[in-house]
């Protein structure tokens, strides 16, 4: 994407500031001169004041030494893009990385970006949202820094009828990426749910711009409750987050980095052996997928069933009582 466009988005974050922030990550035990600051990042040392400033009053601790420099306190659990780029180098993500410290969706902006023309691989992070959404319009709540707010850019030479499966493979990069976070072992439901003893910490809403034969750009957001010390009442009794459930912060940008590379190898896989190694392993990692009873609410109906496996489209099976098997397409998935 050409620098014109890229300075048209409203809220990105300024690169220098990213640089800001990395230089003083990787010099965390030294007090850093503004002077040398100002040269490598290209600005005035009262422009390093002021966006040390920024810093400050978006909670990195960064600490100021008369006449000597600035010292920042702790490593910031911030994503900031030129921290993630050089661990994704081999893969389609590290080139294109949009950083917001507050945006409405980051869904929104990677579907701006697709209709663009903006290349397969982009991402679009905020530290927070503020009109966070979920499937069928459902808000997300998008605590500041707290959480994962991720949406990736895909171009997958596939046909719309397949494009379900990109939600499976971006449930399944999720999955792995937690997974050693917690002493318990996190499950999929289908189609979009990440849950933790039976409590949902992930979503994942995937929307795209098609033909009738092919997919003409995917986005895939991807919500992770990381950090959140408690959660909104109205959800607190379905919800939680990896902090809840461990007892202690992790690392949002280990997590993301992890969520990333095992995105890119699913993907791969996808494309290059269709959906069966998909399916497969959805299989094995998911107790929604057979022997399951469930209660599925779909625009036109609710009933229950058991749950049959997936059909290669990702469809779910689900076998009513009456002996029926039933694909479903779309529609809310609760145990019964």
């Amino acid at each position: 994407m050409d620098s014109k466009r890229l300075k048209d988005i409203r809220g990105l974050t300024d690169r220098r500031i990213d640089a800001l922030l990395t230089l003083l990550s990787e010099n965390s035990t030294i007090v850093v001169s503004g002077t040398k600051i100002a040269k490598e990042i290209g600005v005035s040392k009262d422009t390093v004041w002021r966006w040390v400033q920024k810093l400050r009053a978006l909670g990195v601790g960064v600490n100021g030494h008369p006449s000597k420099g600035y010292h920042i306190a702790r490593i910031p659990d911030i994503l900031a893009p030129k921290l993630i780029s050089r661990r994704l180098l081999n893969t389609p993500y590290w080139k294109r990385i949009y950083h917001f410290f507050k945006v409405e969706s980051t869904n929104d902006i990677a579907m701006q970006l697709g209709e663009e023309g903006e290349a397969h691989g982009a991402i679009v992070l905020a530290e927070e949202q503020t009109k966070g959404r979920g499937r069928a319009g459902r808000a997300w709540t998008s605590e500041k820094s707290s959480g994962i707010y991720c949406s990736v850019l895909l171009r997958p030479q596939i046909s719309p009828s397949q494009a379900s499966l990109l939600t499976l493979v971006a449930g399944l990069a999720a999955r792995d990426a937690v997974a050693e976070e917690l002493h318990a072992t996190p499950d999929i439901r289908w189609p979009n749910d990440l849950l933790v003893g039976g409590k949902k910490f992930c979503g994942i809403l995937t929307e795209m711009h098609a033909e009738p034969d092919r997919v003409n750009y995917a986005v895939v957001g991807i919500g992770i409750n990381v950090n959140q010390s408690r959660l909104p009442a109205e959800i607190a009794g379905v919800a939680t987050s990896l902090r809840l459930e461990s007892g202690h912060n992790h690392s949002r940008l280990e997590i993301l980095i992890r969520l990333l590379r095992h995105l890119d190898r699913y993907y791969n896989q996808f494309l290059t052996d269709g959906p069966q190694p998909i399916v497969r392993r959805f299989a094995e990692v998911s107790s929604y997928f057979q022997g399951k009873r469930v209660r599925i609410t779909t625009a036109t109906e609710s009933f229950v069933g058991t749950t049959a496996g997936l059909e290669l489209s990702g469809v779910l099976r689900v076998a009513r009582d009456d002996g029926r098997v039933e694909p479903v397409i779309s529609g809310d998935v609760v145990e019964a």
